[in-house]
C-alpha cells in the first residue's frame, strides 16, 4: 500500500506479508492470514460468461444461482480463472515476489519519505512468520537510511523479533487482552509469548508503540484496559499507547473470500466512549493517542 499515514510517521509504503498465526475474530486483513495466495470473489461483478468455468482444471467453478462460485475442496489456486475474468470478478490475494522486487518498489516513493519524514512499515499478517525475508528487506532500508517500521502481534520466537530490533526503527506492537483465556477464544492462541516477547523488547529497544484495538463487547471493558495500562506501565521501551477504534472495513472481504465474520453485529465505539477511555488509560504515565 502506497501514500499510508496510519502506520508510522509521515508518508509511508506499508509491505503486507501473508500468513498469520492468530485468527482475530474481527480480522480487517483476512485475506493476510494464510501463507498461500487465494482467490477472491466478487459475486456483484460476476456477469456468468462462464470463461472461468471452462479454463478451470480441476472443475472448481461451479454455477449457484447465476453466480459462479469456487469449490475449495477442488481448487488448486492455479489463477486460470483470475487472468480470464474480464469484469474483475476474481482477484487473487497475495503474490511471491524477491527482496528486490520490494525494495524497486520502496525506492520509487524515496522522494515521499524525505519530504514527510516517512518510510517503510513491514505488517500483515505477521510479519515475523518470514523472519529471514524480513530481516533482508529492514537491512536493506537501512542502508539507504530509510525510516523502518513492524507492525507485530508480537507472536513469534524470541530470537527473530531481537534479531531485527536493531534495524527497525520503531515498533507497533498490538496487544489485544490481558486475559489468556479470553485472547484464546477470540484470536486462537495464548497471549503468553506475545507477553513475555514484549517485554523483553522493551528492554532493547526504545521506540515501541503499543496499539490496543478497542472492539465492543470483547475487550473494551474496564477491567481488560486497565490491566494492560499497568503491563505497559513498567515497559521502559513503551513510549505511546494507541487505542485503535474498530471499523468495519474488512467485513466485505470475509463473503469473498468464503469466510464467516464473527462479529456481525459489531458497531464501531463513538467519539465520546474513546475519548473516557484514552482519559482513563492517562493514569500509566504514557502517552496516550487515538488512532493509529
Amino acid at each position: 500500500m502506497k501514500y499510508a499515514t496510519h502506520d508510522g510517521p509521515g508518508i509511508r509504503t506499508t509491505v503486507f506479508l501473508k500468513g498469520c498465526p492468530l485468527n482475530c475474530w474481527w480480522c480487517h486483513n483476512p485475506e493476510s492470514q494464510a501463507r498461500d495466495p487465494e482467490i477472491m470473489l466478487r459475486e456483484d461483478r460476476c456477469i456468468g460468461c462462464g470463461e472461468c468455468a471452462q479454463v478451470c482444471p480441476s472443475g472448481a467453478v461451479v454455477n449457484l444461482g447465476g453466480t459462479l462460485m469456487i469449490d475449495p475442496g477442488k481448487c488448486t489456486v492455479c489463477l486460470r480463472c483470475v487472468s480470464v475474468c474480464h469484469a474483475e470478478a476474481r482477484a487473487v490475494a497475495g503474490r511471491t515476489v524477491t527482496v528486490d522486487e520490494v525494495m524497486a518498489d520502496v525506492k520509487k516513493d524515496v522522494v515521499f519519505y524525505d519530504e514527510s519524514g516517512g518510510g517503510v512499515t513491514f505488517s500483515g499478517g505477521e510479519p515475523l512468520m518470514q523472519p529471514d525475508f524480513l530481516a533482508t528487506l529492514l537491512a536493506k532500508c537501512a542502508e539507504l537510511d530509510i525510516h523502518t517500521a513492524v507492525e507485530t502481534t508480537g507472536f513469534g520466537k524470541l530470537r527473530d523479533l531481537l534479531k531485527i530490533s536493531a534495524s527497525t526503527d520503531l515498533f507497533l506492537y498490538d496487544l489485544k487482552l490481558m486475559d489468556d483465556a479470553a485472547h484464546r477464544k477470540y484470536t486462537g492462541v495464548s497471549n503468553r509469548i506475545i507477553h513475555d516477547n514484549l517485554q523483553e523488547l522493551s528492554r532493547q529497544h526504545a521506540n515501541i508503540v503499543v496499539r490496543i484495538p478497542i472492539i465492543p463487547g470483547v475487550n473494551d471493558d474496564e477491567a481488560n484496559l486497565m490491566a494492560t495500562g499497568a503491563f505497559v506501565a513498567g515497559l521502559a521501551g513503551v513510549r505511546e499507547i494507541h487505542l485503535l477504534p474498530y471499523h468495519k472495513a474488512g467485513v466485505g472481504k470475509y463473503q469473498r473470500l468464503r469466510r464467516v465474520y464473527e462479529l456481525p453485529g459489531c458497531e464501531p465505539p463513538d467519539t465520546e466512549t474513546m475519548s473516557r477511555m484514552a482519559s482513563r488509560m492517562n493514569v500509566f504515565g504514557k502517552k496516550i493517542k487515538i488512532g493509529g
